[in-house]
């Protein structure tokens, strides 16, 4: 039997359309639609679809939250920027939908300021990974994949 190909979302915060101009010694040189790019191959090799969605407007992800439940999304990446440490509400919009997701972040917050520390998301989502630059994101396509029953 062949397995369904399931549909999965990529959504970035706030500031990472910069990536591969804003501060590369934390971020690393990697630009945002190289890493999609990269991310979209890996999940058609897997049989699968990524859409990708990027704004610095939070009502934007919430909306994109909650349209994915409309279009049957089965999992979540999510990299929430500066609304890791601020926004309720769309930690709110993804616990109503109930899609589950990781939180991926480029650095390691936690070696950074103290705000930094703190995460809306953590204690919700499925997974976290934190540091491992523009290769996290493979990884937790690869870990979606997984947890979803296809990889």
């Amino acid at each position: 039997m062949i397995p369904k190909m399931s549909s999965l979302l990529l959504l970035n915060g706030p500031n990472l359309n910069l990536l591969g101009s804003r501060e590369p010694d934390v971020y690393g040189s990697t630009k945002l639609g190289d890493i999609e790019k990269k991310c979209i191959e890996i999940a058609k090799q897997l049989g699968h679809e990524l859409s990708c969605f990027q704004s610095n407007a939070e009502h934007e992800l919430i909306d994109r939250v909650q349209q994915a439940a409309a279009n049957e999304v089965k999992y979540i990446i999510l990299n929430p920027g500066g609304f890791t440490h601020t926004s309720v509400a769309l930690r709110d919009a993804l616990l109503a939908v109930k899609i589950p997701f990781t939180e991926i972040h480029l650095s390691n917050t936690f070696a950074r300021e103290e705000f930094r520390k703190n995460s809306y998301f953590s204690g919700i989502a499925e997974n976290c990974l934190f540091g491992f630059g523009a290769y996290g994101y493979e990884l937790a396509l690869r870990s979606a994949c997984q947890s979803i029953g296809i990889d």
